[in-house]
């Protein structure tokens, strides 16, 4: 169910432990839990309705509903937000208590299953401000943070990480691969107030950096000294032309040669179609344009390092990292196919509660939904093969069936004609006639 406000989260093992710890060690150190600001893992059924708004900005938008899919590792915690029309847009969101993240750890968690194995289509969220008109979320509405795997053909299988600073967005610079098989798998993005980030896939890190320097949010801390200019006896090629390789003389051939071997047409009138000339054909001897070859450049010193010195137009920004009102988590995206479903989302202040939220969520059901999908597959190859064996069965059947006709069909047509052959036989027994006499 999804969470109205921060809250205490469940009491997994190493919280239980750490708040002993801390009751022990006295009041002084403060309440020790996790702010739970969203959860939602979707386990009372249709109520979820309640809680997640469809946009309405077009009217052919796709529709979402409740399953855990063709297979999983439990049929109820399982189930999720599933994408069911192909070539769609798709959008919708749910609302949470605004808050603001400033001086606290963000984590944004969700599981993403692409049980269709899908060949175009994203499977991001969206973190919107508290001003979102959640009936007219579209691609064109402002958020925050968009985070997740996005699916196209062959070339596009990333995780967007892309953050809006200034009312611009700004995609991390570092590639990250999503998972593309078919299983479902627990997508984190931590972000720090110390400006560092961290992108986890299953609970394992992938990628991690600082907020400033992998994404382009401000000019860069040092330039190139424009009052420094390269020494002009700085030879930085790396090769040079061989003084001493000559072209060899008989290299110059032109490209095209007239062909002498064409006869001009017989019905040719050159007050009609112009003078005749001979056509031009490729000239097979023709080599190209000559170059000398290359060799090592004795005088070369390398690449110029040209003096930096620091930016005057870089001023340093220590909020990058934090969003005010943080309010709304939505899906507004496109599929060609199909069948992706969105599960235990999980939006917290706390790095440790949120990997063992995806322990127990997750991470308990990803081995017996393997696990069905491998029994699944092996019973429809199961299937298959009966059914080819049935098929090629039946072949083999009515190709003997027809082979015993047509022994059947010779057998009778030899007793006809040795039948036939009798009947010849006695036709040909003539009486002889006799004479008459005359006298």
């Amino acid at each position: 169910m999804a969470a109205a406000g921060p809250r205490r989260g469940p009491g997994s093992a190493p919280a239980v432990g750490a708040l002993r710890l801390v009751l022990l060690l006295g009041a002084a150190l403060g309440p020790a839990h996790a702010a739970v600001y969203f959860q939602e893992q979707f386990l009372d059924g249709a109520n979820w309705h309640k809680r997640w708004m469809n946009s309405e900005y077009k009217p052919d938008l796709g529709k979402f509903k409740l399953t855990a899919g063709k297979f999983y590792g439990d049929p109820v915690r399982d189930k999720g937000l599933q994408t069911s029309e192909n070539s769609k847009f798709y959008a919708i969101s749910s609302r949470f208590k605004p808050f603001s993240n400033k001086g606290k750890t963000l984590v944004i968690q969700y599981t993403v299953k692409h049980e269709q194995k899908i060949d175009c289509g994203g499977g991001y969220v969206k973190i919107f401000p508290s001003n979102l008109d959640q009936k007219n979320l579209s691609g064109d509405s402002h958020y925050y943070i968009m985070f997740g795997p996005d699916i196209c053909g062959s070339d596009t299988k990333k995780v967007h990480v892309i953050l809006n600073y200034k009312n611009k967005p700004h995609p991390l610079k570092k590639p990250i691969r999503c998972k593309v098989d078919g299983y479902t798998h627990l997508y984190t993005l931590i972000i720090r107030p110390d400006q560092t980030y961290e992108v986890k896939i299953d609970n394992e890190m992938v990628a991690s950096g600082n907020l400033e320097d992998d994404l382009d949010f401000l000019p860069p801390r040092k330039i190139n000294d424009p009052r420094v200019k390269k020494p002009s006896d700085w030879d930085d090629r790396v090769q040079i032309d061989d003084p001493t390789d000559v072209k060899p003389a008989d290299w110059d051939e032109p490209e095209y040669i007239t062909d002498t071997s064409a006869r001009k047409p017989e019905d040719w009138d050159d007050s009609v179609n112009g003078e005749w000339h001979h056509p031009m054909v490729k000239n097979p001897q023709y080599r190209g344009e000559w170059k000398p070859r290359q060799i090592d450049n004795p005088n070369y010193r390398g690449v110029w390092p040209h003096p930096q010195i620091d930016n005057p137009n870089y001023s340093p920004d220590f909020s990058i990292y934090s969003y005010e009102n943080i309010s709304i988590i939505g899906l507004d995206i496109w599929q060609v196919s199909s069948g992706t479903i969105f599960d235990n989302f999980l939006i917290t202040d706390d790095e440790e509660y949120a990997e063992d939220f995806g322990d127990e969520t997750w991470g308990e059901t990803k081995g017996p939904e393997k696990e069905m999908n491998i029994k699944q597959t092996e019973e429809e190859q199961q299937r298959q093969r009966a059914t080819e064996e049935n098929y090629f069965e039946e072949r083999f059947k009515k190709k003997a069936e027809r082979k015993t006709e047509s022994r059947r069909d010779r057998s009778c047509d030899q007793r006809k004609v040795v039948k036939h052959e009798d009947s010849k036989e006695n036709v040909r027994i003539i009486h002889p006639v006799q004479s008459p006499v005359w006298t």
